[in-house]
């Protein structure tokens, strides 16, 4: 049985002010595709945001380095973003398929009652208009079954999920690897790293993880032994309260945290080092630890450093009773209504 509900909550965000709800968009296994047709007004407007500090020369040339690496070591979704920059008739697509510089705060726990597994997701990226412009996909047709992402229209990665009956999973950035110590000096050289690694990116991996693996454990499984084409750090939470774990990965190596977990931009891994990501990544580690993983719509926790000026999404999933609260946010605060969503899969 498939139900769903969304509903507007605006008390505890600001007096007198109507927020925007997030687009709901029912889709098949195109989601990519099929948010863009249906909201490509969005991501113009996201475009237009992020394409500011790049003039229009120097992302057409950004885009044919991001398409030859693509081509180079035969992404599965190399059509798929084709289909899409043909779309869009803009530079930009090849570009910000594969580029990304985040930071993110999960906690994976029980539920309060402990009958359950739950993820707490807050994604911080420095783009404005990425938490105002979020849409919702339900996607169907995938061979392990229906899932829901929080995405953006045209985007063909996955960065959390839940699947209603299987699991819940986000992705967060991974430090960065230090080569000489100098942070731009290191950024250069992790970026022509990456150039060398026939892998797909983690958002790509984390996708086919949603898209095949039917069970908690399959998703762990396929979660640590994938290669990708850079380090990433994923949290998993199954359907029984035992069913956590944060996974901690470089292209080929993986440190395996299960139990009741928090990732942030920096490793836990004894012996892994690197720049770590976000504002004050340990500090958002710390005060994540301790909150209870609610389904509440008013987001109570929500403290600094957790949010934060580059805050774009917070999200609560439990993937046994196939239900998330989410909401868009930027520098000032939410900029959208919270969205409530109830998908149980069919018995």
């Amino acid at each position: 049985m498939l139900s769903l509900k969304t509903r507007d909550h605006d008390e505890p965000l600001r007096a007198g002010t109507d927020l925007p709800t997030i687009p709901i968009v029912e889709t098949g296994r195109d989601f990519p595709l099929q948010t863009l047709l249906q909201h490509k007004a969005m991501t113009d407007a996201l475009l237009d945001i992020a394409s500011r500090r790049y003039p229009r020369k120097l992302l057409e040339g950004l885009d044919k380095v991001s398409r030859a690496w693509l081509k180079r070591w035969d992404n599965a979704h190399l059509a798929e973003i084709d289909a899409i920059a043909e779309a869009l008739a803009r530079p930009g697509a090849y570009f910000f398929s594969v580029n990304y510089e985040w930071g993110c705060t999960c906690r994976v726990a029980p539920s309060p009652d402990r009958t359950s597994a739950r993820l707490t997701r807050v994604l911080d990226w420095m783009t404005p208009g990425l938490g105002r412009y979020l849409v919702c996909a339900k996607v169907t047709g995938a061979p392990a079954g229906p899932f829901v992402l929080l995405t953006w229209p045209g985007y063909t990665g996955v960065l959390q999920v839940m699947a209603p009956g299987r699991f819940s999973a986000a992705l967060n950035q991974a430090p960065m690897r230090k080569a000489v110590g100098m942070f731009y000096v290191d950024w250069a050289a992790n970026r022509r790293r990456v150039w060398t690694m026939p892998h797909p990116t983690p958002a790509h991996l984390l996708r086919k993880v949603t898209e095949e693996a039917r069970t908690f454990d399959d998703a762990r499984r396929m979660l640590i032994e994938e290669p990708i084409s850079s380090p990433a750090i994923f949290s998993l939470a199954g359907v029984a309260a035992s069913q956590t774990t944060v996974i901690e990965r470089t292209e080929r190596e993986a440190r395996v945290r299960d139990g009741v977990h928090v990732a942030a931009n920096h490793w836990e891994a004894a012996g892994w080092s690197g720049h770590a990501r976000g504002i004050d990544s340990p500090g958002r580690a710390r005060m994540m630890s301790g909150l209870a993983p609610e389904l509440d719509p008013t987001f109570p926790w929500l403290r600094p450093p957790i949010v934060n000026e580059h805050t774009r999404l917070v999200m609560v999933a439990d993937a046994s009773e196939g239900r998330l609260v989410a909401q868009g946010y930027e520098k000032t605060g939410p900029a959208t209504a919270p969205l409530e969503l109830t998908w149980r899969a069919a018995a």
